[in-house]
This record gives C-alpha cells, structure tokens and sequence, in this order.
C-alpha cells in the first residue's frame, strides 16, 4: 500500500515539474490561455465561447419577448 502510495506520488511530482518547466526556465514564461475566444483560428471560423453564446441568445430572447408584448 504505501509502495502504491509512493509511485503515484512520484509520478504527480513529475507530471507537475514537466508543466511547469516553460513558466520556469523561460524568460516571462506563462501558460497560453486556453479560451475559445483567445483563438484566432476559432474565431476565424466563427466559433464562440459558450458564455458568448449564451449571452448572444439571452439578448436575442429579451428582444423577442419585449416585441411579443407589445
């Protein structure tokens, strides 16, 4: 059990020095952001985030309700 124990966090360790090697051992290293909306290829494509999307369509249904009850 404490074998186990060892090994997996042996293989934790490694896994989180691995990710943190660019932020480390580059000059103002960082991580990329990982949002839709970051990526030029995505909004080349017209894909949004979903909280864009939502927001897009909550807009979208304000308008259309407020025109129903007039």
């Amino acid at each position: 059990m404490i074998g186990i124990i060892v090994i997996v966090t042996l293989i934790i360790a490694i896994a989180v020095a691995f990710l943190c090697v660019k932020v480390f051992f580059r000059r103002n290293g960082s991580f990329s952001s990982q949002h839709i909306h970051d990526s030029e290829a995505m909004r080349e494509r017209g894909i949004h985030c979903v909280l864009d999307q939502d927001r897009e369509m909550r807009q979208r249904n304000r308008l259309a309700v407020s025109e129903r009850s007039k």
